[in-house]
């Protein structure tokens, strides 16, 4: 396989990768309505890091551990951000 080829595969990877980033990120956007509705807090830790130990048992590689946890804490960040920009009523 050529570099060209591997890159289509990137690119295709990316599409889905934008898609799945997106329906997470709306997905988020209904918890936020909740949070709000029943005036619970936006950050919660424990389930942050439930979700960082349920990915890393997971994780098959060849990322190691501590890159999962730093690709999901940017996702859960923006996701968060998003949430917050709810609460506020923006």
């Amino acid at each position: 396989m050529n570099i060209d080829k591997i890159r289509q595969q990137i690119d295709q990877l990316d599409d889905q990768l934008l898609e799945l980033f997106n329906r997470r990120a709306a997905l988020a956007l209904r918890i936020g309505e909740i949070k709000k509705e029943k005036q619970l807090a936006v950050y919660d830790p424990e389930r942050e890091k439930r979700i960082f130990n349920r990915m890393q048992q997971a994780n098959p590689g060849p990322l190691d551990n501590n890159a999962i946890v730093r690709l999901f804490e940017r996702v859960i960040d923006e996701s968060r951000s998003l949430e917050r920009i709810l609460t506020k009523g923006k």
